[in-house]
């Protein structure tokens, strides 16, 4: 699949954002599929996350984002000082992020590290490139292989954090996400109504307490 010329309109949203955990100074929350981050440029795209987020919580601020496909946690700041604590960590590679993913057809090997550098391409999409791109890793694991479907389910432990690396890792090695509509092939598209990623674990340390903070949620499409 490949983008389109035209502006991306977000069909509209139903699900509720679920508030995983609350403090004074953060949230934990589920972002559902099909809802952006951030508010686009577009009118037709202010409803997402934060304008939501905002309507509760004046000062909220996103420390990280999730693809506009992708479900899972996300961490919200709720002051300035916390967002950059915790905005620190990620920059550290401290904040441990685990996903969730249904791939295209079998993974042979039970696990192993993707090692391609990531590069901007035409917009929205992301390349592959050994010139340009920035070096990007991602541990996989596989958890399941469907021989009947031809998908494997696996999960990610991203090492970097390039825009769409897993997405692009996954097209990289002819195992497509399915329902990716930038980087599948028309067959994994269509194998599913969403895109097949999940942010299902996150481990940080509390910016006020220096507690270790873990939390899992699972994918809503785990079988």
């Amino acid at each position: 699949m490949q983008p389109q010329s035209d502006p991306f309109i977000a069909p509209t949203c139903y699900a509720e954002i679920e508030i995983l955990y609350q403090d004074d100074y953060l949230l934990l929350i589920n972002k559902p599929t099909g809802l952006l981050s951030l508010s686009g440029q577009h009118p037709d795209n202010l409803d997402s996350v934060h304008y939501r987020l905002v309507q509760d919580f004046p000062t909220a601020n996103l420390v990280h984002r999730l693809d506009f496909g992708t479900s899972g946690i996300l961490i919200v700041a709720l002051n300035k000082s916390v967002n950059g604590h915790i905005g620190k960590q990620f920059q550290n590679g401290e904040v441990k992020k685990t996903y969730f993913a249904v791939l295209d057809g079998i993974v042979q090997n039970n696990e192993g590290m993707i090692n391609f550098p990531i590069a901007k391409s035409a917009f929205p999409l992301q390349k592959v490139c050994a010139k340009t791109g920035k070096q990007a890793s991602t541990y996989y694991q596989v958890v399941e292989r469907n021989v009947t479907n031809q998908t494997t389910q696996v999960i990610f432990k991203p090492i970097t954090g390039r825009t769409h690396q897993l997405r692009v890792h996954s097209a990289e090695i002819n195992h497509p996400i399915l329902g990716c509509d930038l980087y599948a092939t028309d067959q994994a598209f269509f194998k599913a109504s969403r895109l097949m990623l999940h942010a299902s674990h996150i481990e940080f340390f509390h910016p006020v307490t220096a507690k270790m903070m873990v939390f899992e949620c699972p994918a809503p499409f785990l079988k």
